[in-house]
This record gives structure tokens, C-alpha cells and sequence, in this order.
């Protein structure tokens, strides 16, 4: 999993804050720091972050392909 947050875009409302603490956190009135590869156990709150976001500013990219031995 793969997260991207558009920082041009975002408008610190601080949704995905409350959505997934774990992996998002607002420091100071603007500036957004995120966990840009969030474990695969933060799924279900990184896509409620993504909904939740009012301008949406996160995008994520899934891997959910199973690797194979060589």
C-alpha cells in the first residue's frame, strides 16, 4: 500500500487525522505529516482517511498481488 497526499492540495482540515491517527498527524495549523507506506493492517482506516478527506488530497495505490517464490 502506497499513500500519496497532494500537499498543494490539501487545506488541513484534518479528516484523515481523526479517520487514521495512526498515519496521519497535523503539527502546527498547516503542515501534514502521513506514513506514505502504512501497514497492511491500516487498510480499512487509510480508505475511510481517503473518503473523508473534503478536498480530496490522498490518494493510494493497493498491491493486494501475492508474491511467488523463485
Amino acid at each position: 500500500m502506497r499513500v500519496v497526499v497532494d500537499l498543494n492540495r490539501c487545506q488541513a482540515y484534518a479528516q484523515c487525522c481523526y479517520a487514521a491517527p495512526e498515519s496521519f498527524e497535523l503539527r502546527g495549523a498547516e503542515i501534514l505529516v502521513y506514513d506514505p507506506a502504512p501497514t497492511p493492517e491500516h487498510r480499512g482506516r487509510i480508505e475511510r482517511a481517503v473518503q473523508a478527506c473534503p478536498v480530496r488530497a490522498i490518494s493510494v495505490e493497493f498491491d493486494d498481488t501475492i508474491g511467488t517464490a523463485s
